[in-house]
């Protein structure tokens, strides 16, 4: 029988995807199949920075197929702060889990990268040929390097041991079970978080940065769907990226407004330019991707407002635990 092991799995994707095989029929498209088991695993289950704790989780559960998504992850200043941080732990992480996947005999593992991997110095669109052309932008240089390695192993355990490894590449993702921490939140749930407590206090909402940046962001649902599908039908060691379209990037400032909207926030709003906006705009091809799907998948991304008012929704539902976050993922 089949045994799919989530790290991360109380974390953004991971618990998107559990929404996902909770709610999907069963042996459909998205859903679990017969007689399959998933499991998804948190910190509690054990230190994936270490590798004996690594190990005895993949004895314990004895996984068939592995979801990777556990990682140290946190916002721009933070990873700007923390470079060695982000850096070693995620490469601890990151080399436990696909040791152990070797070792153990896991039929398939997908590990989850992000597009901070790319080089900062790029043509554009990105894609899957691009990664290792240059260094990263130095605001996610740890973190980056880290996940870039995992392409790098997975290659590496293909060639000398004929291992079924590979690698997601989500562009910006959102939803319910976002990390809402206001000190180390990517963007969407920083700023739901400040407009949803500009509200309640009655104070303004001052947005970091010029609000110009574009971004793509891809809702964690979405996301979870397309990581099913790999891993029923997605078998090749070269990365995918799972992105909406170049022509969905959203700017910062379309953004901010669509969560003004969804929070019911009727004050005025401003943007501090003193503060940095990361890179600014980094659109990623997903050819790649609908060409993979293929024109009669029918699959959908769920436009962007429906997915934000969920998350929004999320949130304020869970306010006293959503908004402390989570650290680590791991």
């Amino acid at each position: 029988m089949a045994v799919v092991l989530v790290t991360g799995g109380t974390g953004l994707v991971g618990q998107a995807l559990k929404h996902v095989i909770d709610t999907e029929p069963e042996g459909s498209k998205y859903g679990k199949l017969k007689g399959e088991t998933w499991i998804f695993a948190s910190s509690a289950d054990g230190d994936l920075r270490d590798p004996a704790q690594t190990l005895a989780m993949y004895e314990k559960y004895k996984p068939t197929h592995v979801i990777h998504l556990a990682a140290l992850v946190g916002g721009l200043f933070k990873n700007m702060k923390y470079k060695l941080t982000f850096l070693r732990e995620n490469i601890l992480i990151n080399d436990n889990v696909l040791h152990a996947s070797h070792t153990q005999k896991t039929t398939k593992l997908i590990s989850c990268l992000s597009t901070c991997v790319f080089p900062d110095a790029v043509t554009y669109p990105l894609d899957e040929t691009k990664i290792h052309s240059g260094p990263p932008h130095e605001s996610n240089f740890g973190y980056a390097h880290a996940k870039r390695m995992v392409d790098v192993q997975n290659h590496a355990y293909k060639e000398e041991f004929g291992c079924n490894f590979t690698s997601a590449i989500p562009t910006n993702i959102f939803g319910p079970h976002d990390n809402y921490d206001l000190e180390d939140a990517h963007v969407i749930p920083a700023l739901v978080h400040k407009c949803y407590l500009a509200k309640q206090n009655g104070t303004p909402f001052i947005v970091s940065g010029t609000g110009k940046p574009l971004r793509q962001f891809i809702f964690s649902r979405d996301l979870a769907k397309l990581f099913v599908w790999m891993l029923r039908d997605y078998d090749d060691v070269e990365p995918i990226i799972l992105s909406v379209g170049e022509d969905e990037e959203v700017s910062i400032k379309q953004v901010t407004d669509a969560i003004v909207k969804a929070v019911g926030f009727k004050g005025e709003y401003s943007f501090d330019t003193t503060r940095a906006d990361g890179q600014f705009r980094k659109p990623a091809s997903n050819k790649k991707l609908l060409e993979r799907l293929g024109p009669n998948s029918g699959f959908q991304f769920t436009p962007f407002e429906e997915a934000l008012d969920i998350s929004v929704k999320w949130f304020i539902e869970n306010y006293d635990t959503a908004r402390t976050g989570m650290k680590k993922k791991a």
